[in-house]
């Protein structure tokens, strides 16, 4: 039998249609199991696809499951920031220019922020449901990792891997221009990182607008690079925070991402610190819808 299911795409952290990461969201996706769910996952090929679940939670408005091709999810950026902004303007989500709500993934419950302004694609932010949290085992050296991405180990700053929820291995490069010529060496990838606790990566660069430059690469989740990714920002917000000498008040961001993919992404992230502590991160940005269909299971 022939069930059928609404699907959207969105492209997320953009407001130009063909630009940001673009996502796929399964509506009222319960009659679906996980093995379904991957494959349809697999089939859209996207970086990630989102399922639309009922809670199981009284706090939450709606559960999701996030899939890349190869793998599920704990939790993600753009899947909950675009989810967040579709929910709002398919008038499924509580209504409102400015409106909160929870969303309940596998890692935890997820705050989500939606405004909207005339003219203007919604504009999602999500709070993490995890604090940044450093790893603690030994990382490849600057060597390695340079061999990794075919750089020189001098463009290579201070690595740190660091988790808001997935864990990156974030690695600052000396200057943006080195992020062009990156070639992610697989053999040495799966010889250092794979199986590690951050074996995606994050690199970035310190752009001269004052703006922070970013590729990430994840092949360990079916993913060689993705354009624009949330929870990597929030792993980037969370090591800026943990790093901040500020005693109370907010880190704040801006990322250009997926420049060299030709999809151009901008995601705004957010720390807040209070007595010297980490106590809450975000990040945030647009989303725009592009199709709407209908899936057959």
């Amino acid at each position: 039998m022939t069930h059928v299911f609404d699907f959207h795409t969105l492209d997320v952290f953009t407001e130009t249609r063909f630009g940001g990461n673009p996502l796929a969201v399964v509506l009222a996706a319960d009659g679906l199991n996980t093995r379904q769910m991957q494959t349809i996952a697999r089939e859209f090929n996207l970086s990630e696809t989102v399922f639309v679940l009922k809670p199981t939670r009284p706090d939450a408005a709606f559960r999701i499951r996030i899939f890349t091709p190869e793998v599920e999810m704990p939790f993600a950026g753009h899947p909950t920031v675009g989810t967040a902004c579709l929910l709002a303007e398919l008038g499924l989500a509580p209504q409102g220019d400015d409106v909160r709500f929870v969303l309940e993934e596998n890692v935890g419950p997820v705050p989500v922020r939606v405004r909207r302004e005339a003219g203007r694609a919604p504009y999602g932010e999500l709070t993490t449901a995890v604090l940044p949290v450093r790893g603690t085992a030994p990382l490849p050296s600057n060597a390695v990792i340079a061999a990794m991405l075919g750089l020189q180990e001098t463009d290579i700053g201070t690595v740190a891997a660091v988790s808001c929820g997935v864990p990156y291995l974030l690695v600052p490069l000396q200057t943006p221009e080195r992020l062009a010529g990156i070639e992610l060496n697989l053999a040495i990838w799966r010889e250092h990182l794979h199986g590690a606790w951050a074996h995606h990566l994050y690199v970035t660069a310190q752009g001269y607008e004052g703006e922070v430059r970013a590729r990430m690469f994840a092949p360990g989740s079916g993913v060689v690079e993705d354009p624009a990714t949330g929870s990597a920002a929030v792993a980037l917000a969370g090591r800026l925070a943990l790093e901040s000498s500020l005693v109370d008040g907010t880190v704040r961001a801006v990322i250009h991402q997926g420049l060299e993919m030709g999809r151009p992404s901008v995601l705004l992230i957010e720390a807040d610190r209070i007595a010297g502590a980490v106590t809450a991160v975000r990040v945030g940005g647009h989303s725009v819808a592009v199709l709407a269909g209908t899936l057959r299971v």
